[in-house]
């Protein structure tokens, strides 16, 4: 697709979608919210029933507990920048198809190069497997640190996977404090004073 000047306009133009079967099923499309500055992006898979209903990604139990988690390492949702791999949720939240993402992702990758944010916390199995080009599982990649096209990108269980299973908690808020460590990181390596320090694969 074309580059946007912002993403207002990006919003502008992906308008009322039509270009795939969810636009008949959404009741309002979820574009992103956050600071279009950010140094930190989340990217989760697709709105919920209450994202569906408010046009805002995060809104119900997991974005609660994500809230917790953000304020755990000393942030809000108002420092980050919040988007999805598809901006319309699949009834019943089934799994994204093949054919939805093809439309979407173009959208989201165009969010990234506007926000340009040091470090992508990919929030689940569909948005890890699309950021890293891989098939691997979210069990498998978590707790790792990967760079895709000069960006440090960081693997997390989804925030609803711990309202299903309370054994990841402890897990979510040990994975925010490697995230917290990886933007301190990125920071420093931002200092003219400092040299650039490679990260390690495994925190």
């Amino acid at each position: 697709m074309e580059t946007c000047q912002s993403l207002e306009e990006l919003r502008e133009r992906i308008g009322d979608c039509q270009r795939c079967p969810l636009a008949r099923t959404r009741t309002n499309l979820v574009f992103g919210v956050g600071s279009p500055h950010a140094r930190l992006m989340f990217i989760g898979e697709a709105p919920g029933r209450n994202e569906d209903l408010q046009g805002e990604p995060f809104v119900g139990a997991a974005g609660k507990l994500l809230d917790e988690l953000l304020a755990s390492i000393g942030l809000d949702r108002r420092e980050v920048y919040i988007a999805n791999v598809l901006k319309c949720r699949p009834p019943g939240n089934r799994d994204p198809l093949a054919e939805e993402m093809e439309q979407c992702t173009p959208f989201l990758e165009e969010q990234v190069r506007l926000i340009d944010p040091e470090v992508i916390a990919t929030l689940g199995n569909f948005a890890t497997r699309h950021m890293l080009k891989t098939q691997a599982g979210i069990t498998r990649l978590r707790g790792r640190l990967f760079r895709v096209d000069g960006r440090k990108v960081v693997p997390i269980y989804h925030p609803a996977a711990a309202l299903y299973d309370r054994t990841k908690q402890d897990v979510l808020f040990e994975d925010f404090r490697r995230l917290k460590a990886v933007l301190d990181a990125a920071a420093d390596e931002q200092k003219p004073s400092q040299p650039s320090v490679e990260q390690p694969t495994l925190f």
